[in-house]
């Protein structure tokens, strides 16, 4: 997805993929008054909704087991860094909008949000590699 409008340089901006995915709030505003709705839903749903079930999983304490230092072994350690940076910030961030009362469906979307700027982030860091095509 992020290689895809990578290559055909629509994205230069992470508020753009997040707009491009469809999870910025729609805006109704006249004059100096602001108005601000749900998502717009536009773009990729797939992907959307991909990112909405990886923002579940963002209620659990930020931890690495052994299992993901294993699998995570080849990634190069600047990667891994922005991805611990995102664990961190993203657990912390579902407690504090939690525990402020806002519903859950919403903080989902904001950590979801907040998730494809970390993955811009990664995505911008690392080259693209071509991949050879399946068959």
């Amino acid at each position: 997805m992020e290689s895809q409008t990578r290559r055909n340089g629509e994205v230069n901006r992470s508020v753009q993929l997040m707009a491009w995915i469809g999870l910025v709030p729609a805006e109704y505003s006249s004059g100096k008054r602001i108005k601000r709705g749900e998502i717009t839903r536009a773009g990729n749903a797939a992907a959307r909704s991909m990112l909405i079930e990886s923002a579940w999983h963002y209620r659990f304490p930020a931890r690495e087991g052994r299992a993901l230092r294993e699998r995570n072994g080849n990634i190069p350690d600047n990667i891994r860094a922005i991805a611990w940076k995102a664990q961190v910030r993203l657990c912390g961030k579902y407690r504090r909008l939690a525990s402020a009362g806002k519903q859950t469906v919403k903080v989902v979307v904001a950590v979801a949000r907040e998730l494809v700027g970390f993955i811009w982030d990664i995505a911008r860091n690392t080259p693209i590699v071509a991949m050879e095509p399946q068959r």
